[in-house]
């Protein structure tokens, strides 16, 4: 492998502020929303320091961060195993188009593979983003029957 070929490695504390302009980016380009900086600074900084809360993944090109995909954990007694859920997916707009967002599943689906009690993977997509629908499918996903609900309980 030579310095410019793509690597896939674990985030590390040094990439938060990598992984705050990711989200920021992302929650603009797909939700239109300002996300607040201060809460989500902190609460990458809580994903990083606890293992337990979920694990991200960077991409690097030529060395410099470049895509970024977090993982977090939802227990199925109907299977007795983890799903996965692949969450915070971005890739900056200059690399796109390049592979990494499969160079990313393609790690997470061979990692999950080989870890017992991991029983599928799962993701959530805006409706409206056809681009990253059809991005899933390819990467052999299927659109499930249920509907995601949620009910804020603090303001945020």
């Amino acid at each position: 492998m030579s310095d410019t070929d793509p690597r896939i490695r674990d985030a590390t504390p040094a990439d938060r502020d990598f992984l705050v302009d990711c989200a920021r980016a992302m929650a603009r380009e797909t939700e239109h929303l300002e996300l607040d900086l201060a809460t989500l600074r902190a609460g990458i900084t809580a994903l990083l320091g606890d293992p337990a809360r979920g694990r991200v993944f960077v991409a690097e090109l030529a060395g410099a961060p470049t895509a970024t995909l977090m993982l977090t954990y939802e227990w199925s007694d109907w299977r007795n195993g983890f799903f996965w859920w692949i969450q915070s997916v971005y890739v900056v707009p200059e690399a796109r188009r390049r592979g990494l967002y499969r160079m990313l599943h393609e790690h997470v689906h061979d990692l999950a593979a080989r870890t017992d009690g991991v029983c599928g993977l799962r993701l959530y997509v805006e409706r409206e983003n056809h681009d990253a629908q059809a991005t899933y499918r390819r990467m052999g996903m299927t659109e499930t029957h249920y509907r995601l609900y949620e009910q804020a309980v603090r303001g945020s």
